[in-house]
């Protein structure tokens, strides 16, 4: 019998309240026929954008009132199926939802080519003539920025037709790696056979039984090995399509491309990369204390995801978990820390693992809703930490919504991390300073470093492994196999010197769906490093500091990345930040070390 309860039987209280978007389901039918409505009245307005000040404002306020509505639609459609994926009902809502949120997209698209045949003056006269006009300033500015590779509407009309053709080599890799590959199962030390999944592999790598991990580790590595020249065509055609899209809108390289969509310049990459390799060192100590934790001779790959606690941490229930979350959140200010508790207690939480459940966490909700977060808690601190950084989500976008009109309310990537790690490390900070209990002390730090480590130096593994594939198809030279172990295997042995990097790590790269989505995953490392550095700053000088980074969250999508960091307190076109944390890394690594001796 399965210990996962029914949906049912899970206290209400521990549930997200979606009656709050819609009551019943045919008000949600009800809401759908109307922005359906209104989707065709926007799609009547190609080719009048610019006619006059006054068509342009009613056209991109109907845009936003319509997007505002799809949003939601297919935000409750989503939660509801992931209440219960197998729920037939609600898996056919979503894709009705995301069939309109397509229809809207299609149906705008022809906006911002529009927009560009205007220039910066003539704009700017629209604007004295309609002075609501001035409300979409930042968002026209970034549409005219864009223009120089933007091509003709022939040329762009192809290109989003062939969006699914270039985009295949994702595909295939996302179904190859999550319907067709088959992993091993692998007996562990009571006689249990366990099968070894995508979602699992990395906890079966922290189990205490050094054998079976080293088991686990290279059936896992031999079941990639067995499709090496599939993956390797599929993420060489992915690399391919990335560098003949740049230079079809006039990039000088694939990196520059991806990089110009949230206006970040490339030295902010370098720079990335850069300082992680200054400190090294402190990664390779970080190995070091795990060989000598685990007694071991020499440290394998199948060792670095143990815990340097080597077993398992303390119970965090669920209702210990927020109090510790919101007490941690007081250096940001008593109405920040109340609404989030405020939040805590009217249902913005989806707890507990129910059967048929979406696996995982994340932050939802729209411009129109409370925020609502999924969870599967399991009563330990990793989960603890988890409800912090999906808080830091919701909260980021509850105070851009309060202060910005829709156009704003969302932000990009490179900034959308910092608000849930910002969370994370007052956690750290409070924990330490409140909880006597060692062992309790030794678990957090551990859970601490372990997230810089995977999302700090990891990340920046995978930039600089992503960076040389581009240059090297840029150049010219063939993306085979063996060139992308070989590449893969000296990242791996520069970042991991004490460790012994063998072959099979060396085909690590294949199981990273990331690379898919070209340059996305440096911004993980840079997320981290400004959120350590404004917690610093925050924790250093106190209300002043505090309120500038609030002012960042509220701000939205208003100034390019860069700039709102520039207001919270940190400057991501230097080291700063970044040397700023790593150095808390190296810090809380020697914490460690004095509370395991």
């Amino acid at each position: 019998m399965s210990s996962v309860p029914d949906r049912s039987e899970v206290d209400e209280e521990y549930t997200w309240n979606l009656e709050s978007i819609y009551a019943t389901d045919d008000d949600w039918e009800a809401a759908y026929e109307a922005v359906s409505e209104r989707v065709d009245e926007l799609a009547r307005y190609e080719g009048q954008t610019i006619d006059d000040a006054e068509t342009l404002l009613t056209v991109l306020e109907l845009r936003d009132e319509v997007m505002r509505d799809v949003s939601t639609v297919a935000a409750y459609a989503r939660m509801r199926r992931d209440e219960d994926t197998t729920d037939q009902h609600y898996q056919a809502l979503t894709a009705r939802a995301q069939s309109l949120a397509s229809e809207a997209q299609s149906a705008s698209s022809f906006i911002d080519p529009e927009l560009q045949e205007l220039t910066r003056e003539e704009f700017e006269e629209m604007v004295e003539a309609v002075p609501d006009l001035e409300t979409y300033d930042h968002y026209v500015d970034d549409v005219l920025r864009m223009k120089p590779h933007t091509r003709s509407a022939e040329v762009e009309e192809l290109l989003a037709e062939l969006s699914e053709v270039t985009g295949a080599s994702g595909d295939v890799y996302n179904m190859l790696s999550n319907a067709d590959m088959e992993f091993p199962a692998v007996e562990d030390s009571d006689g249990e056979s366990i099968k070894i999944t995508q979602s699992n592999v990395t906890n079966l790598l922290k189990r205490t039984d050094r054998d079976f991990r080293r088991r686990v580790y290279e059936a896992y590595f031999d079941e990639w090995e067995a499709m090496r020249n599939t993956v390797a065509t599929a993420y060489k055609n992915s690399v391919k399509a990335d560098v003949k899209l740049a230079g079809v809108r006039d990039y000088d390289s694939a990196r520059e491309a991806a990089l110009d969509g949230p206006n970040v310049p490339v030295s902010v990459y370098d720079t990335l990369v850069d300082s992680v390799h200054d400190n090294l060192e402190k990664l390779h100590h970080h190995a070091e204390l795990k060989r000598e934790a685990l007694d071991v001779d020499e440290l394998r790959m199948w060792d670095l995801y143990m815990p340097l606690t080597g077993d398992e941490g303390p119970d965090v229930d669920y209702d210990r978990a927020t109090e510790y979350v919101v007490d941690s959140l007081e250096p940001l200010g008593e109405t920040y820390q109340s609404r989030v508790a405020e939040g805590l207690n009217s249902r913005w939480v989806d707890v507990y693992e129910n059967e048929g459940k979406q696996s995982g966490a994340y932050s939802g909700g729209t411009y129109d809703t409370q925020p609502f977060i999924l969870m599967n808690y399991q009563d330990d601190i990793s989960s603890m930490y988890t409800l912090a950084h999906e808080l830091g989500h919701s909260m980021h976008s509850e105070l851009a919504k309060d202060e910005q009109p829709f156009v704003y309310s969302g932000y990009e990537i490179f900034v959308a991390e910092v608000a849930s790690t910002v969370n994370e490390a007052l956690l750290t900070n409070h924990l330490l300073e409140t909880v006597d209990d060692d062992e309790f002390r030794t678990h957090v730090l551990n859970e601490f470093l372990e997230r810089v480590r995977s999302t700090l130096y990891r990340q920046t593994l995978f930039a600089e492994f992503e960076h040389e594939t581009h240059r090297l198809e840029e150049a010219g030279e063939p993306l085979t196999a063996d060139r992308l172990d070989d590449l893969y295997r000296g990242l791996k042995a520069e970042y991991y010197e004490p460790a012994v990097v063998d072959d099979r790590i060396a085909r690590e790269w294949m199981r990273i769906p990331h690379f898919y989505r070209a340059f996305y995953v440096y911004q993980y490392a840079t997320g981290i490093s400004a959120a350590l550095a404004l917690v610093d700053r925050i924790l250093e000088e106190g209300e002043t500091a505090a309120e500038d980074y609030l002012t960042f969250l509220r701000r939205g999508s208003r100034e390019y990345p860069l700039d709102l960091l520039r207001i919270a307190g940190v400057d991501m076109s230097t080291s700063e930040p970044i040397d700023r944390a790593l150095a808390t890394y190296g810090e809380r690594l020697e914490e460690l070390a004095e509370l395991l001796e």
